[in-house]
């Protein structure tokens, strides 16, 4: 069985209309922007990298798992201002995920959650494989488990 994988951020074109939003535009969307003061603190899910202190960071409610199923699901993630969307390569593991506490959810090809596991990130690689060995799973979600909201999705290579 191929446990091979890749990562994928959220494109950043999902954004683009509330880029150019004023306050009280976002307001009504439920959005703001925020100035990081910490770094780690504020992983972006479109570059898959985490914001510098100072810089901003749009912060909006996203339906990250827009599927037909009961576990379809949104939740905020964090934009960075700047941010292109990352494209990673075949078992690439970003530096936001293994410095967290993540869980991952894994998902059939109905859509429904049929394990999930919560592990340091530094086990992420050998989770995610463990994971793809079963035939069952047709896609994983990684959230940061402590906040619980959504970091990026991953599929097999």
């Amino acid at each position: 069985m191929n446990t091979n994988f890749i990562i994928q951020a959220l494109d950043k074109n999902l954004f683009a209309h509330a880029m150019g939003m004023n306050d009280k535009e976002l307001e009504a969307v439920n959005a703001r922007w925020l100035i990081a003061d910490a770094s780690p603190g504020y992983p972006c899910r479109v570059s898959l990298r985490e914001a510098s202190v100072g810089e901003s960071v749009l912060l909006i409610s996203f339906p990250y798992h827009d599927v037909d199923s009961p576990y379809r699901a949104c939740g905020p993630v964090f934009v960075r201002q700047q941010a292109d969307t990352a494209k990673l390569g075949v078992n690439e593991i970003p530096d936001i995920l293994p410095g967290r506490l993540l869980s991952i959810r894994a998902y059939d090809s109905a859509h429904m959650m049929i394990h999930a596991q919560t592990i340091q990130g530094t086990q992420f690689e050998q989770a995610v494989r463990s994971q793809f060995s079963s035939e069952a799973v047709s896609y994983l979600q990684i959230h940061n488990a402590n906040p619980g909201c959504f970091s990026c999705a991953v599929y097999r290579a």
